[in-house]
């Protein structure tokens, strides 16, 4: 946090407890509402039910029907936005700070005095079909769709928060509801950064029609688990490419070793000097794109290596991401390698931090899971004591089984399979 944020620490009647991040100067407030329960919370046969909610909060609220929701957020220019994620929802503000008074109760009218209307449920449904439509035709999409459900099985992240189609199609305007009337339930959080009020907490109860708004600060609590064996999953695909992605469930945000794989995600995925990189792009030339993939989650969190090569490399490919993956587990990373991440990892810290919008965003990602206010500057401090050995050891505890899902032409699925069964990760 930078030196010119002052905070303060409140709690609305009811519970919900609030954090002021003040940020004078830039006229510019955002405010984010982080409620536990995204699409892991979603029941079976109604998997996208959070993610459908999400979309329709935002058509009509309190006395405000969508279009007077929409005109009014659009003339005052700002920014108003809902979304599930599959640890929480996640409602976003950002506007001038003279505009705080007109849209900052609409916060909470969203959440308990939602606008459930047949015809919007409807609309919204149809969009979040066409998008995992789409999604099916997305090679990359479908190859990390799969490693999903290897890391996770049928489990609370075995599915993408916009649901599967099957379900999306039945769930009820009765569903949703009882589904609304839990908000908060399991904890939330709301943070305002930026140049904010002084009526701050007044405002946000405006249009409540005096009703508390039940809820808690979130707890520090187990997620949901992953899968920890090794398995492939193959998708055939009539392209010249193909998308590797091989990964495995690692640890909750905030566990003991999650650290070491953030410095570990920082060495092999950030920047054009990142190991991956180097080795299969510079190197090899096998990559069109290669990363690495780690987010936050209040469960077990996938760690994955994602690749896309020519179908005629699909071989050379599959052999270097594997050689890769066994380097994390045969070997410490040289020192310099080390203190380069740790160097990448504090400037993303600083990256992340640049606007009241990211500020308040990450801390209310970091509230949400039950973490203290200053968790990413402790990291930044614990971050600078983790050695080579201490990186080496997550790795092995943590990705000695991955998994591996191919998508591609069938030349190139059967080139990397017998690859992945000589590597010996399938046994």
């Amino acid at each position: 946090m930078t030196t010119t944020t002052a905070v303060e620490q409140l709690s609305l009647a009811g519970g919900c407890p609030l954090w002021l991040l003040h940020r004078p100067g830039a006229g510019i407030l955002s405010a984010k509402l982080w409620m536990r329960g995204g699409s892991s919370e979603d029941r079976p046969g109604q998997r996208g039910a959070a993610q459908l909610l999400a979309g329709v909060l935002s058509r009509g609220c309190g006395e405000l029907s969508g279009d007077a929701l929409a005109d009014l957020v659009e003339g005052c220019g700002a920014g108003l936005r809902c979304e599930a994620a599959e640890d929480g929802t996640l409602l976003s503000l950002k506007c001038a700070s003279q505009d705080a008074e007109a849209l900052l109760p609409l916060l909470l009218q969203m959440v308990q005095r939602p606008w459930l209307v047949n015809d919007q449920i409807d609309l919204e449904r149809q969009l979040n079909l066409q998008t995992l439509q789409r999604q099916k035709e997305d090679p990359f999409q479908v190859a990390h769709d799969q490693l999903r459900h290897l890391l996770y099985g049928d489990g609370p992240y075995g599915h993408d928060p916009l649901g599967v189609e099957s379900d999306l199609k039945s769930i009820s305007r009765e569903q949703l509801e009882e589904r609304a009337a839990s908000f908060g339930q399991a904890g939330a959080v709301l943070v305002l950064a930026g140049e904010i009020p002084d009526s701050a907490a007044a405002l946000l109860l405006a249009g409540t029609a005096a009703q508390s708004w039940i809820s808690c600060q979130p707890q520090r609590q187990a997620g949901p688990e992953g899968l920890r064996h090794p398995a492939l999953a193959t998708s055939e695909d009539d392209t010249e490419q193909l998308v590797l992605m091989l990964g495995a469930t690692t640890t909750p945000l905030g566990a003991p070793q999650a650290l070491a794989l953030r410095l570990l995600h920082c060495h092999l995925g950030v920047g054009m000097s990142s190991r991956l990189f180097v080795a299969l792009r510079e190197e090899h030339g096998l990559a069109y794109d290669v990363g690495v993939h780690y987010p936050a989650r209040l469960g077990d969190a996938p760690f994955v290596f994602h690749l896309s090569t020519s179908s005629d490399r699909a071989a050379e490919a599959t052999e270097q991401l594997l050689v890769e993956w066994k380097r994390l587990l045969d070997q410490p990373i040289s020192r310099s390698d080390l203190e380069l991440a740790l160097a990448k990892f504090s400037g993303q810290e600083a990256l992340g931090r640049q606007t009241s919008s990211q500020i308040a965003d990450r801390h209310a990602l970091v509230l949400g899971h039950g973490l203290p206010l200053d968790f990413a500057d402790q990291c930044l401090i614990e971050a600078a004591e983790l050695t080579p050995e201490h990186l080496l050891n997550a790795a092995q505890t943590l990705l000695a089984a991955p998994s591996l899902s191919l998508c591609g032409p069938a030349s190139a699925l059967s080139q990397a399979e017998v690859i992945w069964k000589q590597q010996g990760f399938s046994r």
